[in-house]
């Protein structure tokens, strides 16, 4: 596995977005990796691992979109691999799980993850992604009904309004709320200060806690 991972690190480096679908779908026809593997071994690690040259500083934010944006379009090529794993997993049906993030959080690439691995879980996973308007959290409690809501948040600006939106949400819902992302990955007492049930990153993190809820 780590010799796949480096090889798509390698693709990625070069910002070659044909190889790097190429080669990761490749992995998966062959049955080299599962879905899962794929997601969690080799696109999550060089997606953590993304460096720019010391010639490259001018442009390194630049660079990291680049490749976020091919990382992105890979997961979503996936997407059948998804499906095929669930139906293999004969997971039983549960409920609606809603994943977003709170206005002015634009990363979103970890929620789509999570989106992926509840609908392996066998939720109806409704990914909305980036900067979801404050309306929009409350409308999904009034009028989806959802059993799980994620938000996923990476800058620590955004964790005030992540608070604020759960605290309002819990009048509305008794969903079980998670969170997801570097603001909570990097400080785990940002998960309790928001006032979330859980924090989730890895599906077996997930798959536990929906045996239990």
């Amino acid at each position: 596995m780590q010799k796949y991972a480096q090889e798509f690190s390698q693709i990625l480096q070069a910002e070659n977005k044909e190889k790097a679908v190429e080669y990761a779908l490749n992995l998966l026809k062959d049955e080299k990796v599962d879905v899962l593997s794929l997601y969690s071994e080799i696109l999550l690690p060089s997606l953590n691992n993304m460096y720019c040259l010391l010639s490259e500083k001018d442009v390194c934010i630049w660079k990291e979109h680049v490749r976020t944006a091919i990382i992105r379009t890979t997961l979503e090529c996936c997407y059948p691999y998804v499906i095929d794993m669930r139906n293999k997993k004969a997971n039983s049906k549960k409920g609606t799980a809603v994943i977003l993030c709170p206005p002015e959080e634009y990363q979103d690439l970890e929620a789509r993850l999570i989106s992926d691995y509840l609908t392996i879980l066998g939720y109806n996973s409704i990914f909305v992604g980036s900067n979801t308007p404050y309306a929009d959290f409350y409308n999904a409690a009034d009028k989806i009904k959802p059993e799980i809501i994620v938000i996923s948040v990476s800058n620590y600006y955004n964790l005030v309004a992540t608070k604020k939106i759960i605290k309002e949400l819990r009048e509305k819902t008794l969903c079980k709320i998670m969170v997801c992302g570097y603001a909570f990955s990097a400080n785990p007492d940002n998960v309790a200060m928001v006032g979330a049930d859980y924090y989730v990153d890895k599906y077996d993190a997930l798959k536990s806690i929906a045996e239990r809820i």
